[in-house]
Order: structure tokens, then sequence, then C-alpha cells
């Protein structure tokens, strides 16, 4: 490969991507559409010209048909005053317009053949633009929205994410110890309360439970027999207790001596 055959290369290659990346999806679909509608209107005027000179062909046709029938007229007229001389003349220039509405005969079929093409082309045109038309406004729809995504896509990757994330769960951590703490004290106030009122039921127990002991203890008390008061305890003193113990001495010292 030559020099110069390798740099039309690179310069190709190079001019190639400058004209992708000046590329805007959006614009080039609208001039798309307006050298579409540019194409339709010359169409439209193609078909309009064909169509008068359709007409124009057409009246010329009648025209010579017209004359066709004058001079075939005249030919019999001329015939029946008994001058051939003149009817010949009359069919010969009938001839000259039989010719010409031949030619223009065919003209016009060829005419006619000309407008229903350009006629269909145009209906297809028209359809492709529109049809163009809605695709432009869903491939819109579909830059926006790919535009959009790449937005979000380079705002997500500029973000700090472990770091936001890291942030929650300590946050989440924080909160979660906060609110075992908060049961925890919740649990211990709800145990204090049920300790007391255990202990309020033990003891109310132990009194029933006593009360009745003495009820079955205590001795009758017969009808009609006033109750005697409660006789009063004696507390015996440390002293008296040494008397007796003195006095059962002596007892048993007199006993043996006997």
């Amino acid at each position: 490969m030559g020099l110069f055959d390798r740099i039309k290369r690179v310069v190709s290659a190079n001019l190639n991507d400058l004209v992708n990346k000046a590329e805007d999806p959006e614009k080039m679909l609208e001039q798309a559409i307006l050298e579409m509608q540019e194409d339709l209107v010359q169409l439209r005027q193609g078909v309009a010209q064909a169509i008068a000179a359709q007409k124009r062909t057409e009246k010329q046709y009648n025209e010579a048909q017209n004359e066709i029938n004058k001079w075939q007229r005249n030919a019999q007229l001329a015939l029946q005053k008994g001058d051939e001389n003149l009817a010949r003349q009359a069919l010969e220039r009938k001839k000259t317009y039989t010719e010409t509405g031949t030619a223009l005969k065919v003209s016009l079929e060829q005419q006619s053949t000309q407008v229903e093409t350009l006629k269909r082309n145009l209906i297809q045109l028209e359809s492709k633009i529109s049809e163009a038309k809605t695709k432009k406004e869903m491939l819109k729809a579909r830059i926006t929205t790919a535009k959009a995504q790449e937005q979000l896509q380079g705002m997500v990757r500029g973000m700090n994410t472990s770091s936001a994330m890291a942030a929650f769960e300590r946050m989440e951590e924080k909160v979660l110890m906060q609110e075992a703490r908060a049961q925890s004290a919740a649990e211990l106030a709800g145990a204090d309360l049920e300790t007391q009122f255990a202990q309020l039921e033990a003891s109310s127990d132990v009194d029933d439970e006593l009360a009745a002991l003495k009820a079955s203890l205590a001795p009758a008390t017969p009808a009609n027999q006033p109750q005697l008061p409660p006789q009063q305890e004696t507390t015996s003193s440390p002293k008296s207790n040494d008397v007796v113990d003195k006095d059962l001495e002596e007892l048993r010292r007199q006993l043996d001596q006997l």
C-alpha cells in the first residue's frame, strides 16, 4: 500500500468519525422529513404539469375528432352536389386530421399512464412521509429516554455509593442498639413490677395461712359461756429462773438423805 493511499484512508476515517460525532439523531430526523417534504412538493408540481399536459392533449384529440367528422360531412355534401373534386379535397383534409388524431391518441394514452404512475408515487410518498413523522416522534421519545438513562447512569457513577451505604448501615446499627436498650429498659421495669406484685401475693398467702392455723388451734368456747379475757403473758426473768433451780436442787438433796 502506497503512502498516499494510507494518508487518504486515515483522512477518510477521521472525517467519518467527525461526521458520526456531529450527527444529532433528532436533527437528522428533522432534516430527513424536510427533504421528503421538498420532494413531495416537486412531485406534486410534476403531477400537476402532467395532468395539464394530458388535458391539453385530450382537448387537441377531441378537436381533431371534430375536424374529422366535419370534413366527412363536407365530403358527403360535395358528392351530393356532384362536385367530386371538392369531395376529394374534403377527404384529404379528413385524412390529415385522422393522422393527427391517431398520434394524439397515442400520446394521450402515454400521458394517462404517466399521470397514473405519478399519482401512485405521490400517494406512496405522502404515506412514507406520514410514516416517517410517526417514526420520528417515536425515535425522539426513545432518544429522550436514552439521554435520561445516560444522565442517570452518569450520576450513579459519580456518586460515592460505598460510603453512602456504609453511612446508612452505621445509622441502622445505631437505631437497632437504641431500640434494644429501650426494649431492655421496658423489660426490666416490667420485671420489677411483677416481682413486687408477686411478693405482695406471697405475703398475703402466708398471713391467710397463719390466721387459719390460729383458728384451728384455739379451744372451742361453749355456747352461753362468757369468754374470759385473754391472760396476759408473763415473761420470766433470769432471776426467777435461778430461784427455781435452787429450790429444785435442795429438794433433790433432801431426797438423797432419806
